[in-house]
């Protein structure tokens, strides 16, 4: 009887030996990827980059959340696969990851792309939309990186062609001049276009519609409390100027002032980017913005656009400035600067000048190197 018993146990023995440590292994990788999330809980909110740049990320089908997070990493999408799979595995989120084709940012922070992953889209065609850039030379990156007509985005925007594009919701378009282009009005952001219907008309709609939820607002409250006196029109036009000249964002009210003042003295705005854009593509230096210009060219361009000859605000807007650009013009700095040179250091920033006397001092000693 006792043997017996004991032969029963020798059988059973092995095959609960075997289901036991699958058991504690289970436990352990839980409990061990446990604590190193919590070890690291911070890091869950530090993106892997600081640049928000879009790219297209796949998880092919039956991958595991180990694979997924060492790809991750690979792609340079975060900086610890380690630390993605204990989140996705504590939050009961492994078995939720998606098969499929993403569209993720270094930017994002962990949970953000576990979250993501969790929804696979359609194929999009992202097209990014500088600020600062004028309109052709957004047509041609289109022509250049995108299955986009970028001819027909050209034509459409100069010519302001906005045909099968329902008009609600634009009005502020029918207060620029006549036979004004859609130069400054197509907003500079990135857009995502589902690959399958993809058309210019899209992506005009969609430019349209974040110019409207951005500027406009902007626009439409400052002008309601009394804060600016120009129109929408001469708003976007500074703005863009504002636009190519600043690199440094708190700058951006001190240079939008200046030609604020200078619009108020009556004087010339005698800026550099009106001249570049009436000179137009370079093609002997592929620049859309010809650097450097020369003093002599500042009074051989014809050109409505050339502040250097013409008094006042050039016909529009001569690139698609940020919300920055523009908020800066409607909440400018105080000052009573009416020139600015930059440094030489690289740092782009500038240095102003209330006189032309202290101005040309400014250049001497910042461009001449004297």
């Amino acid at each position: 009887m006792n043997l017996g018993r004991h032969h029963g146990m020798r059988r059973w023995w092995p095959g609960c030996a075997f289901l036991l440590a699958l058991l504690l292994a289970a436990c352990s990788a839980g409990d061990l990827a446990a604590v190193y999330l919590e070890a690291n809980r911070s890091k869950l909110e530090q993106p892997a980059a600081a640049e928000p740049q879009p790219m297209s990320f796949e998880i092919a089908p039956g991958a595991t959340a180990r694979a997924v997070a060492e790809n991750l990493q690979a792609a340079g999408l975060i900086a610890d696969a380690r630390l993605f799979e204990a989140y996705v595995r504590v939050s009961g989120l492994a078995g939720r990851l998606e098969a499929g084709t993403f569209t993720l940012s270094p930017h994002m922070t962990i949970p953000q792309i576990a979250e993501a992953l969790q929804d696979a889209r359609a194929p999009e065609i992202v097209v990014r939309v500088g600020d600062g850039w004028r309109l052709e030379q957004t047509a041609d990156y289109l022509d250049l990186n995108t299955v986009l007509d970028g001819v027909e985005y050209k034509r459409r925007g100069l010519f302001a062609d906005l045909t099968g594009i329902d008009m609600t919701g634009y009005a502020f378009l029918a207060s620029r001049p006549a036979d004004a282009s859609l130069e400054g009005y197509l907003y500079p952001d990135t857009y995502r276009l589902p690959a399958e219907e993809v058309d210019v008309t899209d992506l005009l709609r969609r430019q349209l519609d974040r110019f409207a939820n951005l500027v406009v607002p902007a626009y439409r409250a400052a002008a309601n409390a009394g804060r600016t006196s120009l129109t929408l029109h001469q708003v976007l036009t500074v703005a863009s100027i504002v636009e190519r000249e600043a690199v440094v964002d708190e700058e951006r009210p001190l240079i939008a002032a200046v030609y604020l003042n200078r619009l108020a003295r009556g004087m010339k705005l005698e800026a550099d980017p009106t001249v570049q854009y009436a000179m137009g593509y370079q093609a002997a230096t592929g620049q859309w913005w010809k650097t450097p210009v020369f003093l002599e060219e500042y009074a051989q361009v014809d050109s409505p656009y050339n502040t250097y000859r013409v008094t006042g605000l050039p016909p529009g807007p001569i690139c698609s400035p940020g919300v920055k650009s523009v908020e800066a013009v409607l909440d400018p700095a105080e000052h009573d600067y009416l020139y600015f040179v930059a440094l030489p250091d690289g740092s782009g920033r500038h240095a102003f000048a209330q006189t032309f006397e202290e101005h040309l001092e400014n250049v001497r000693r910042y461009q001449r190197g004297e």
